[in-house]
């Protein structure tokens, strides 16, 4: 960690002025609480956690739909992160019927090889999960097994979240994993100092260095603190694939209203396998009814323990919202890295 000081003393001696980057990535949250990065950085200089966690962008309308197919007799098959996931009547877990915890979606289809019976495989992630799915399709799974997707794409919620100004946000760490897969090319559009950074706490030190540097430059443009990783035009395979079987669609995400090309859904020559159309499932918005504020955590203008609810009410043993559920919530991190307040 010698490095790691050596870089937190440069960005001591550097920031002069209120600055605030936002990562959009679970793994970044639980490596910044895990090693205490903030504990390092200047009074001054801040970094927020933004919508980087799939299952807690995944809505209530999206967690209801999963239930709706429950109900109908259907195996469920999903990553175990979304059991808990609270829809408006209960979770997957509580549903009491067939649902079943799966490593990926190779394992659903297996299932649905093995049995008569429905078989939905609950397709949650951004671009990292997308094309495994979209490369199941392409190897022609049985006509009992189809996904009810829920994927999103990263760069279009950025373009919300510096639309609405909500977080005063002088840039972005963007998602590492991400863009080992699609690369950077398509968040050049944001004039705003951008960085890919890695998992390390060296990385992410780095990517706040670079990011600071940016600011102070008066310049905006993608640094790649990632290398090893990434590339600017990203996995060309991966997208071809994710391509080839989704298209881009307009979702609504947790905390946020619809963002226009901000979802994937399967194209026409696939839709065999959508368990929307096959099921004839709908994707419902359901008005928010509690205390629980992931919704401003997801957007960065709140932190978990801004919430009443936050290691009270709310814990992982039970949940109150999805932000304390999955191992890349930030409500989750926190309770687990006893973060208190930042």
């Amino acid at each position: 960690m010698a490095l790691g000081k050596e870089i937190a003393e440069k960005l001591h001696g550097m920031v002069d002025r209120d600055m605030t980057f936002m990562h959009i990535c679970g793994t970044h949250e639980a490596a910044i609480a895990r090693h205490g990065i903030r504990s390092l950085l200047p009074e001054r200089l801040k970094i927020v956690m933004g919508p980087g966690c799939p299952v807690c962008i995944t809505p209530q309308g999206e967690i209801d739909a999963a239930l709706d197919l429950v109900e109908q007799g259907c195996i469920v098959a999903t990553y175990g992160d979304l059991l808990r996931v609270p829809g408006s009547k209960g979770s997957l877990e509580s549903s009491g019927g067939d649902v079943r915890v799966v490593q990926g979606v190779h394992k659903a289809v297996e299932m649905a090889e093995n049995t008569d019976r429905q078989v939905v495989f609950i397709s949650v992630g951004f671009e990292t999960t997308a094309p495994t799915v979209a490369a199941a399709i392409l190897s022609r799974p049985p006509e009992n097994f189809s996904i009810l997707s829920c994927h999103r794409i990263v760069p279009p919620a950025m373009k919300w979240l510096l639309e609405q100004g909500e977080a005063n946000l002088h840039g972005f760490m963007l998602p590492g994993h991400v863009c080992t897969v699609m690369g950077y090319s398509e968040y050049e559009q944001f004039p705003v100092p951008q960085v890919v950074a890695g998992f390390e706490p060296e990385d992410i030190l780095l990517g706040l260095l670079m990011l600071v540097t940016q600011v102070r430059e008066g310049s905006h443009r993608i640094d790649n603190a990632y290398p090893r990783a990434v590339c600017r035009e990203g996995n060309l395979k991966a997208k071809q694939i994710m391509y080839e079987v989704f298209e881009p669609c307009d979702v609504e995400w947790r905390g946020f209203p619809v963002i226009p090309g901000s979802g994937l859904r399967l194209k026409p020559e696939y839709e065999r396998y959508d368990a929307k159309k096959k099921f004839g499932i709908e994707f419902k918005h359901v008005e928010k009814h509690s205390a629980c504020i992931c919704d401003k955590v997801l957007r960065g203008i709140a932190q978990p323990s801004d919430c009443k609810l936050f290691d009270r009410v709310c814990t992982p043993r039970n949940p109150v919202g999805p932000c304390m559920v999955s191992h890349e919530g930030a409500c989750k991190i926190w309770h687990t890295y006893q973060v208190k307040r930042v």
